[in-house]
């Protein structure tokens, strides 16, 4: 009963002390951060009142409720649903801060205007476990005094402007399981101490200058799941020990320098879902080992230098969504196993060296959404084939294949295609009014062919065509059919056309600028038509979205109207080697003389000044 009687009076006494407010030091050092905030305009600290208890009455602050110490501080706004608000603070991070002994989470957050150094004095919070710090303007260093946090488990101080290098004694916490460093101005090496950080999670340190090698160290984060380094200048090759990582789900080494060749310890990464090595020096060969990640979704290996066949072994991928390996050096022919790839949505292997033919185990794929073999030798003047028509393709991109003959009959049935490029290839003949058929397209590319015909006037019934390119054919008779086609709001408004180099006549009716499909066209190119005549029609002035216009080498005749050279976009005009004539009207858009050269009637500026009659 008399133990009874104690643990009652050490609970009341516990609680009184509570109920006394908050602790003087805790309040000293809220109220030093609250003093170095220079501008509130949500009222996010309004409740910050010295004259009331800052563990009962103020926001975004919390308090043990045995020891009455402050455990807590967060933006308020960010315990709501309204992280992603606008609000924001002014002004640093208090070094006073530094005197909150008992803090465990400091969460300052998408402040947006919190800025200067991060203090010192937060290396004394010894019991800290979670520093979010990210979305503000913060600059400096990281603070060396950081390795005292031998508790963190949390660290993030992503988007901020912070520079320096990566201190290699941020990693002293045994606890750390995130550490966010992203999109800031960090330079130098990773230090090799990051090895220590064994229970780390996720490491995001993409949008950087980090240069030099991968540490080797990097194989001993065996709890790793996420690692981005993307975005950087890391050189060097990618360590084997990468293959021990065998929970990262995410690796990300987009844009840098690396160079060397896949390692084939790569096999022993078999919970990863997603990768992305694009866009940096990686050579040589894909290593068989790579049929070992069971697991993976998309493999991104775009815009390298890799080379030799590509191995049989990736057919074993089955829960495999996505190949992009666009822009290597990729020999032989592409492997029948890759059939077998029931999930897949998209096959790009374009721009490689790849030969035909196409193994028709591709049609199996189902679920294949896009297919773009663009830019390698794989028909050889052939046709095609066939089987493509009956995939439900999306897109569909086969240019500079070698591809000869007319347009295939199969395409009058393609009504899932939405893109369709056949662009440099030899395609002859005529453009048939089975086009009309194709009523999914957004986009069509038949450019650099030797078609030879009118448009058709089923052409109308592409209502959902957006961009259109015929350049470079020789496609012959009025353009109206193309420009007055039909549209389905809000779509089949066009945003890039390109009638250029063919023989075409007649010119561009005076409604051009009334037409619907034309209302919201950003880039109208119709030069080298020589039999293309008439005059710049004045209803041009009303496409407002225009950015650029080049009707270069064309019969036009006449003079420039008024308003043309006005449209609040309009970056590039060319209408150079025509037979216009008068003063060019006084404008605002940045246009050049060579835009009017070669039309000997044209005065004013930016050409010399009229003469005066």
């Amino acid at each position: 009963m008399q133990l009874l009687h104690l643990l009652f009076a050490l609970l009341c006494a516990t609680l009184l002390q509570w109920s006394q407010g908050c602790h003087p030091a805790d309040l000293a050092a809220l109220l030093g951060f609250k003093r170095g905030v220079t501008a509130d305009p949500s009222g996010l600290l309004r409740s910050w009142d010295a004259a009331t208890d800052c563990c009962s009455s103020w926001d975004g602050v919390t308090c043990d409720i045995v020891t009455g110490r402050v455990v807590n501080v967060s933006r308020p706004s960010n315990s709501g649903p309204d992280i992603f608000s606008d609000a924001s603070l002014s002004g640093t991070i208090s070094p006073a801060l530094g005197g909150l002994s008992s803090l465990r989470v400091l969460d300052l957050r998408n402040l947006k205007q919190l800025a200067g150094p991060i203090p010192s004095s937060l290396g004394r919070l010894s019991r800290l476990e979670v520093l979010l710090l990210d979305s503000n303007k913060l600059t400096g260093r990281i603070p060396s005094a950081f390795a005292k946090l031998t508790r963190l488990q949390r660290l993030c101080l992503s988007n901020n402007g912070l520079s320096g290098s990566l201190p290699s004694s941020m990693f002293a916490s045994p606890f750390l399981s995130v550490l966010s460093i992203a999109d800031n101005r960090l330079s130098g090496h990773m230090p090799a101490s990051i090895g220590r950080a064994t229970s780390l999670q996720l490491l995001d340190l993409h949008g950087n200058n980090l240069t030099g090698a991968i540490p080797n160290e990097i194989g001993s984060l065996q709890k790793l799941t996420d690692l981005d380094l993307s975005d950087n200048r890391i050189s060097g090759s990618i360590p084997s020990s990468i293959g021990k990582l065998k929970s990262l789900a995410t690796l990300d080494l987009y844009q840098n320098r690396i160079t060397g060749s896949i390692a084939s310890s790569i096999g022993g990464m078999v919970s990863l879902r997603y990768c992305r090595m694009s866009d940096n020096r990686l050579n040589g060969s894909i290593p068989e080992s790579v049929g070992e990640l069971q697991s993976i979704e998309r493999l991104i290996l775009e815009n390298n230098k890799l080379s030799g066949e590509l191995p049989a072994a990736m057919g074993r991928l089955s829960r495999l969504r996505d190949i992009f390996f666009s822009n290597n050096r990729f020999t032989g022919r592409i492997p029948p196993s890759f059939g077998n790839l029931g999930n897949l949505l998209t096959l790009d292997l374009s721009r490689n060296r790849l030969r035909g033919p196409i193994p028709p185990e591709l049609s199996q794929l189902r679920n294949l959404q896009i297919l773009d073999l663009s830019f390698n030798p794989l028909l050889r003047l052939a046709r095609p084939p066939s089987w493509i028509g009956k995939m439900n393709l999306f897109e569909l991109i086969l240019a500079n294949v070698g591809i000869s003959g007319p347009l295939p009959n199969w395409l009058a049935s393609a009504s899932s295609l939405s893109t369709l490029d056949l662009s440099s290839n030899r395609v002859v003949g005529e453009i048939p009014r089975w086009i009309g058929n194709m009523t999914g397209l957004s986009m069509l590319n038949l450019s650099k062919n030797a078609l030879r015909s009118e448009i058709p006037e089923e052409f109308k019934n592409l209502t959902l065509l957006m961009d259109l390119d015929l350049h470079g054919n020789e496609l012959r008779g009025p353009v109206r059919p193309v420009l007055a086609k039909g549209t389905r709001d809000p779509l089949g408004h066009y945003q890039t056309l390109d009638l250029s180099s063919n023989q075409f006549t007649g010119g561009l009716d005076d409604d051009v600028g009334e037409l619907a499909a034309m209302d919201t066209v950003e880039r109208l190119v119709v030069s080298h038509n020589p039999e293309l005549g008439g005059g710049i029609p004045a209803s041009m002035a009303r496409l407002a979205a225009l950015k650029e216009v080049r009707m270069a080498g064309n019969g036009l005749a006449g003079g420039i109207p008024n308003g043309v050279l006005d449209l609040p976009e309009l970056t590039a005009f060319d209408v150079s080697d025509n037979r216009l004539s008068g003063r060019i009207p006084s404008h605002r858009a940045p246009v050049k003389a060579e835009g009017f050269r070669g039309n000997p009637g044209l005065c004013g500026s930016p050409l010399p000044p009229c003469m005066r009659s």
